[in-house]
């Protein structure tokens, strides 16, 4: 009888195990996607460039965060207040734990704010935005800003929190500096709050995921388990991918394809406009371009110059032959969707070829110039090919264009100022993670200094001091009114000094099987928290 019911009792056992076991794969969802590229570092500081921190907030979180409509919402911290105009109240969560079990405080909010400010950093322009953090006590803490900041709480969407006690363990109480080739433990390794937890990690081959079962927040949509992500470059093998089912989504799809997927049974294109401009910048800052056969001076700083490359590239045909007419041609930095924005300086300068030619024989160069292009050729939706047209359409007046393409981490270790900044002509694509003008105005108009950040971004080294002083004038006006009409005037002035050659605002396209629910977020950022599979 023991032995009938130890037998019994064995069989029950087993077959509840097998029951738990049994319930758990089919509630065990593995989401398989890809893009492009790979992220550039696991370090949160180590890359200012939206992929990587995008893709880092699988691991990492902020105080402040964006829901799927780029509304602001609270994140690790439960509400924030501005008690005077340079003081900002932050109260965290109490129960937010790293990954590796330890609490998150105040202490990991002052530490990672000055790990921003560390030389390899790429975030400098967010931690600028302070010029002291006090705790208050473990879970609250007070921001004291150089000015008044209206949008503290929106600068600060990307500014993610680290262990302090972890860096300290791990070497790594400074960021990494990638772009100048160099590593450390975080660039390899995460530590962060979110509801991700990385277990397998092989630079540009494949990264897996797994759920963070002590992750504070237990009402995220997402019923993601698992997560197997891998970079391929080849749009025909992304596209392939996803069509026989081995990715669950893809970013971004070749819009020259959608009409074709859009016939694919199993698979659904998503394309909403994205907040993100793409747009070429000129060498205005040295006094000989390092790769221009024009020698002794720069004709970039020659506003005339500046006028013939805006007049000669057209970019209604750009949006038409190369976007499909899924782009929104633009005159200026940032798009509809950013706080600030209006046609009266958002419209493209019209193409005129004549005028161009003429423009650059009265500047003294009749016979036009070569220049090199520098362009990423797997960052942006169709970069290279963009790239190639602008080159075209330059070269009907005379600017010969030498285009290297190469692959972003290529890319981007050549052309910024970190990097050595080695470049007379770029590509380059900004959102501004505040949503707000403002940030595009301090971080690509801005004249450079290295003090303060400014510029930080301004690949060009274009200045012009009247705008800045716009600038801080509009980064600690509180009146909505009278602060968008200085944005104005000052984006108006960039549009009539040629500052920069506007693309256009790019459409996100995203490929995803059917059945997947999931927030198309207008800043190009897939959030996990609110991807469902069914």
């Amino acid at each position: 009888m023991k032995i009938t019911k130890l037998l019994k009792h064995s069989a029950i056992a087993t077959a509840l195990a097998l029951s738990v076991g049994l319930s758990q794969s089919v509630d065990a969802k593995t989401l398989r996607w890809s893009y492009q590229g790979d992220m550039m570092s696991l370090d949160p500081m180590a890359l200012n460039e939206t992929f990587t921190l995008g893709f880092q907030s699988w691991f990492y979180e902020t105080l402040t965060a964006y829901d799927k409509d780029l509304k602001l919402v609270p994140m690790l911290a439960e509400k924030w207040e501005n008690p005077e105009p340079t003081k900002w109240v932050f109260y965290l969560r109490k129960s937010v734990k790293f990954h590796d079990g330890s609490p998150f405080t105040a202490d990991d909010v002052i530490f990672s704010w000055k790990r921003s400010q560390t030389p390899g950093s790429d975030m400098k322009a967010y931690g600028a935005k302070a010029v002291d953090i006090k705790k208050i006590d473990d879970h609250t803490v007070e921001v004291t800003t150089p000015t008044p900041n209206p949008i503290l709480p929106r600068d600060w969407t990307f500014l993610y929190m680290m262990s302090k006690p972890w860096a300290e363990k791990n070497k790594t109480t400074e960021a990494t500096n990638v772009k100048g080739g160099e590593s450390n433990y975080a660039n390899l390794h995460q530590n962060g709050t979110g509801p991700f937890v990385i277990v397998d990690r092989q630079p540009d081959v494949k990264t897996t995921l797994k759920r963070f079962d002590g992750y504070w927040n237990k009402d995220i949509p997402t019923n993601v388990t698992d997560i197997v992500f891998q970079p391929i470059s080849q749009e025909s093998t992304r596209v392939a991918a996803l069509i026989s089912g081995e990715m669950d989504i893809v970013i971004p799809v070749p819009v020259q394809d959608w009409p074709r997927l859009e016939k694919e049974p199993n698979v659904q294109v998503m394309n909403e406009p994205e907040a993100r401009t793409v747009f070429i910048g000129m060498d205005q800052h040295r006094d000989e371009l390092l790769f221009s056969n024009v020698k002794g001076k720069n004709p970039f700083k020659d506003k005339r110059v500046r006028q013939a490359v805006d007049l000669a590239v057209d970019t209604s045909v750009i949006n038409q032959k190369i976007m499909r007419g899924a782009a929104k041609p633009l005159g200026t930095l940032i798009g509809d969707k950013i706080n600030g924005f209006d046609e009266s300086f958002g419209t493209p300068y019209k193409a005129d070829v004549a005028k161009a030619k003429q423009l650059l024989i009265d500047a003294g160069y009749p016979d036009g110039f070569s220049v090199q292009l520098d362009c990423p050729n797997d960052r942006y939706v169709n970069d290279e090919k963009v790239c190639q047209a602008v080159a075209s359409m330059l070269a009907r007046v005379g600017i010969k264009i030498d285009l290297l393409a190469q692959t972003k981490s290529k890319y981007f270790a050549k052309i910024l100022l970190q990097a050595g900044n080695n470049t007379s002509m770029y590509m380059l694509g900004w959102t501004p993670s505040s949503i707000d003008a403002a940030n595009s105005l301090t971080n690509l108009v801005s004249c450079r200094d290295s003090k303060t950040a400014a510029g930080q971004f301004n690949l060009g080294g274009y200045c012009n001091k009247e705008i800045d002083a716009l600038t801080a004038k509009i980064d600690v006006e509180t009146a909505q009114a009278k602060r968008n009409a200085m944005i104005k005037e000052a984006f108006t002035m960039l549009h009539n000094d040629y500052g920069y050659l506007p693309l256009h605002q790019q459409p996100m396209s995203w490929g995803i099987k059917k059945g997947i629910k999931l927030a198309q977020r207008a800043d190009d950022v897939l959030d996990i928290r609110n991807v469902v599979m069914p």
